[in-house]
């Protein structure tokens, strides 16, 4: 059976997950393998959520560019 392709959560979905998951490990209940599978989700989710906001600030530059002889440049999405 082939593996399902999953799609990358929304910044929204990802920061829901990385806050639930830090209150779960604040409770401390998880096993040390729960523990670190755990945090490496986080770690994941963190890197998402920064590349999110790294790309809605380079909208924001592109966009608020005041200058009247601005060119429009191509938006380049890190993957």
């Amino acid at each position: 059976m082939p593996k399902k392709e999953s799609k990358a959560p929304t910044f929204e979905e990802a920061l829901n997950e990385l806050e639930s998951l830090v209150e779960t490990l604040e409770q401390g209940d998880l096993s040390l393998e729960e523990s670190l599978k755990s945090f490496e989700r986080g770690v994941t989710l963190t890197r998402t959520c920064q590349v999110a906001l790294k790309e809605a600030e380079q909208k924001i530059q592109i966009l608020s560019d005041q200058r009247v002889d601005a060119e429009p440049e191509p938006f380049q999405r890190d993957q």
